[in-house]
């Protein structure tokens, strides 16, 4: 019997000895964190979301089948940085100086550095934190002009002096280790930086002219290779998991991907693999950056226990070429209208996925409304950590939708925002769209309305459940319907939050010509 017993503790030793990653999952009570944010990636795109797209997911749509995917979920902008700044913060952007449009690859930090971010929160909670990739939030240079004053426009050429750290980046908003670029991209400087300073001074000039390729001219340097950065920010993604499963605290890794986002620049693997276009092809890549990710967790044995949310910063652009996709009868939009930049459904409506095999659902579809601006509020729910009143002003905890503790609405309201800074605010089945037409690239955008006359109401008001294309503007029959929304609206930008709490303020009220006709 003794010998029996120790033969079983041995063997139990030895297991312990040769895959101590097995059990390491067991150890934290609190899951690890990945979010992974696609850029530009259509809600048609996946075909989970889509069953009659014709780009092939098999990794997204595995993650769904193991998870929940939510039909309803929105970003907070129809444009990049404003939503990275919700995802981050739990913020509307357009409480922030930015009030439309999307930084450039030299703008300064959107962030203030008293603002708390999701990795504040759980870093406070014993987490290890860090982001790789695409970051798009400013941060601020070292410019040789101390007075440079044309560092927001897309094609700015400033001097940097690219030997110093730079500042109120990754490391000032939380973020142990950090690792990417400033822009997107096609924005200039192609530059990494890695923990605040740059990897190399970049002492070329590049430029792409290929249709689908296109980035803007600007300085890169050596180590920068647009055609190979997506997986060499996987890569690094993969090691940065792989080396923090080694050791006892959780991790949150905050992943956004370039792609597939112009350029579109899918590797030798992918091409003509989607039998779309190019674009297709480099969906393909995205969905890969997927499958190298869930493997490395199962390899570590911490895929139980870990939290992976996959969405996208916006609709699909019109880059992608909807005429040359519409060829095959693949639409990045799905069923609803409009594309990146709009105030309609295809600008903000996204494949939103969640994957959290120890206690979340499996094989689950929401259809409730969720924001990405509601990420940190989940985060402080996971962990245990209470949001003070400046604190995730506009985001609600989705962790009951995720793990099925309840079914209910966590949002009664939520609040759109197109490229030229125009509202939209949804409650149920109801949308007001405070604007004429797209309010974004979209026909009718603003140009098309003035070129042709175009005799538009000043607002526009749809039932989603009956019309989830926007064809329909009901705005002269539902007068009650527009009040309320109009009303909450008002309230909701005023008392500078749209959860409960003391009132905070908004920056760049003065002067804010978006919100007259709303609060007036």
């Amino acid at each position: 019997m003794i010998s029996q017993r120790f033969k079983l503790y041995s063997i139990a030793l030895l297991l312990l000895t040769v895959a101590p990653n097995v059990f390491a999952q067991n150890n934290n009570q609190s899951p690890n964190i990945i979010y992974i944010l696609a850029d530009d990636l259509g809600y048609g795109d996946v075909k989970t979301f889509n069953p009659n797209g014709k780009i092939p997911t098999p990794n997204m749509d595995k993650m769904a089948e193991n998870g929940t995917k939510f039909t309803d979920a929105h970003t907070s902008s129809a444009v990049c940085t404003p939503t990275r700044y919700g995802i981050l913060t739990g913020r509307y952007n357009w409480r922030t100086s930015l009030k439309h449009s999307v930084l450039s690859g030299y703008s300064k930090s959107l962030i203030k550095k008293e603002r708390t971010t999701v990795a504040d929160v759980l870093k406070s909670k014993g987490y290890k934190t860090a982001y790789i990739g695409k970051w798009h939030l400013g941060w601020d240079w070292n410019f040789v002009n101390k007075n440079e004053k044309r560092i927001d426009k897309l094609n700015a050429k400033p001097k940097v002096d690219f030997t110093k750290p730079i500042k109120n980046g990754p490391s000032t908003h939380g973020f142990d280790y950090s690792f990417g670029f400033c822009g997107s991209l096609d924005m200039a400087p192609y530059v990494y930086v890695e923990n605040d300073m740059p990897t190399m001074v970049p002492t070329k000039t590049t430029v792409s002219v290929d249709e689908k390729g296109i980035w803007r001219k600007g300085l890169t340097s050596d180590d920068f290779n647009h055609a190979t950065v997506l997986q060499d920010l996987t890569d690094r993604a993969v090691d940065y998991i792989s080396n923090q499963a080694k050791e006892k605290e959780p991790f949150f890794l905050y992943f956004p991907l370039p792609a597939p986002h112009t350029p579109i620049l899918p590797t030798i693997e992918f091409l003509g693999k989607s039998n779309t276009n190019m674009y297709g092809d480099f969906v393909m890549q995205v969905d890969d950056v997927l499958r190298q990710i869930r493997i490395v967790l199962k390899e570590q044995g911490i895929s139980e226990n870990t939290l992976v949310i996959f969405t996208s910063d916006n609709g699909c652009s019109p880059k992608a070429d909807f005429e040359e996709l519409a060829k095959v009868d693949h639409d990045p939009s799905y069923e609803f209208r409009g594309t990146k930049s709009d105030i309609y459904e295809g600008g903000h409506r996204v494949p939103f996925i969640v994957e959290w095999p120890a206690k979340g659902l499996k094989n689950a579809t929401s259809d409730k409304t969720i924001c990405t601006t509601d990420f940190l509020a989940t985060c402080a729910d996971i962990t245990g950590y209470k949001l003070q009143d400046a604190e995730g002003v506009d985001s609600y905890s989705m962790l009951p939708l995720i793990t099925g503790a309840k079914n209910d609405d966590i949002r009664e309201y939520t609040v759109h925002h197109s490229i030229d800074g125009s509202f939209a605010i949804r409650k149920g089945d109801w949308k007001l769209s405070v604007c004429k037409g797209s309010a974004g690239w979209s026909y009718p955008k603003l140009s098309d309305i003035k070129k042709e006359n175009l005799d538009l109401p000043d607002m526009q008001l749809y039932n989603l459940k009956k019309d989830i294309g926007e064809t329909r503007n009901v705005i002269a029959e539902y007068p009650k319907v527009v009040a309320e929304l109009k009303a909450a609206l008002k309230k909701i930008i005023l008392d500078g939050r749209s959860t409960k709490g003391k009132k905070q303020e908004n920056d760049g009220m003065e002067g804010w010509k978006q919100i007259q006709s709303i609060i007036n």
